[in-house]
């Protein structure tokens, strides 16, 4: 599932402000602000979002039952029906990654779990175009889960990324008020030196280790490292202006397993403005809900999340499972929509700029098989509206 994206994404294009005063406005793209060649400019893909399912997809409601075009819309993808020319289906893939709940790493990392994730090799590349390289979210996880538990997102080393899953925190990161600036700056110089320090205490530490031992320190204080040069970054761009939306966060936080639907509604509402201001090109979020017990108009389902993914074809058990994997689809459709209705001045979506894939470590997690794992890809500016049954 390694692939390469189009190296019309290494085009940058700056964002432009209105200054009144010391106050900065984000504007949107306009015409007036084009490059003079900007006709010429190539078509192709600037941003890259990757959506993960902890306990996969129920691969009956989720794979249609014939290949190419003319294939019906299975059950759980109903929600996005109407946007099937924006996205296509893929049945047969395959990491030969080993069974078992272990495999939730491999959606990014391909055969080798843990290891330098797809997404974090795109922000590699092109992640210095933006304020933030890369954001790493989370709904449904608890938050104990999501500082120590599953992701999807892993150093160039092997590193898992934090995740954020409280959508107040994912605001003021993205847009945080001028007042906070200079509390952020010390925050992040301070924090920096620290890091300074504890990695030349480290460095003296390890000459006197044995091989074993430096190679595992190594592995740690790679950590830190991509810490620093995150906060390098985020230093460097301080004092650039910072897009004011109009967007209202609710009074809460929907942290919780049993408000993973809303968490998940408020965060992809947060990614397309992330987008959509440039705010970052490369986003992760990984949908969790392991031990939730989910309730759909007023009423709880018969067991658990993860009960419900080891159906033993259940019939009834099934029918739950979807009722939940359709309300997944269903938010993910409201994202979808969101990025089709946003357009350039050139008329160009911003789904057209961004490619999105869906998909999971787990190919079925009633027999814990992680073969024909579904997948599927929208946006882009890809030819679109087929399923791909590769084997």
């Amino acid at each position: 599932m390694t692939a390469k994206l189009p190296s019309s994404l290494q085009t940058t294009n700056r964002r432009h402000f209105l200054r009144v005063g010391a106050t900065a406005l984000a504007l949107p793209m306009l015409e007036a602000f084009s490059a003079p060649a900007a006709s010429k400019v190539r078509a192709g893909a600037k941003n890259f979002v990757a959506i993960g399912t902890f306990l996969g997809w129920h691969q009956n409601s989720f794979f249609p039952k014939v290949g190419g075009r003319d294939y019906e819309i299975p059950e759980t993808l109903h929600p996005i029906a109407e946007l099937r020319d924006e996205f296509t289906i893929f049945s047969g893939l395959d990491h030969r990654a080993p069974n078992g709940h272990g495999a939730w790493s491999n959606f990014l990392c391909g055969q080798s779990p843990k290891s330098y994730s797809l997404d974090q090799m795109i922000a590699d590349s092109i992640g210095a175009s933006s304020r933030f390289p890369s954001i790493q979210l989370a709904a449904g996880a608890g938050e104990s889960d999501s500082k120590e538990g599953n992701g999807i997102s892993f150093t160039r080393r092997g590193v898992k990324l934090p995740q954020v899953q409280r959508p107040s925190v994912l605001y003021r990161q993205l847009f945080t008020s001028k007042a906070d600036r200079s509390r952020i700056e010390y925050l992040l110089r301070s924090g920096r030196s620290s890091l300074d320090l504890v990695l030349d205490d480290a460095l003296r530490l390890q000459k006197s280790l044995p091989a074993r031992d430096r190679d595992k320190l190594e592995e740690y204080f790679e950590s830190f490292r991509a810490v620093e040069k995150r906060m390098g970054r985020q230093l460097e761009t301080i004092n650039d202006p910072i897009p004011t939306p109009d967007y209202k966060l609710p009074g809460y936080d929907p942290i919780t397993p049993n408000l993973q639907i809303e968490a998940e509604q408020i965060m992809y509402d947060l990614m397309t403005l992330a987008l959509e201001t440039d705010s970052t090109r490369v986003i992760s979020f990984f949908l969790h809900g392991l031990g939730q017990v989910f309730s759909f108009d007023g009423k709880a389902l018969g067991s658990g999340y993860h009960g419900l993914s080891h159906h033993g074809n259940n019939p009834a058990m099934i029918r739950d499972l979807v009722t939940i994997e359709t309300a997944h689809i269903h938010c993910f459709a409201g994202f979808l929509k969101q990025l089709k209705e946003k357009k350039s001045p050139q008329g160009k979506s911003l789904l057209d700029e961004t490619i999105v894939l869906l998909g999971t470590g787990m190919g079925d997690a009633s027999r814990h098989s992680n073969t024909n794992l579904p997948t599927l890809v929208a946006g882009g500016g890809f030819n679109h509206g087929s399923h791909l049954a590769m084997g």
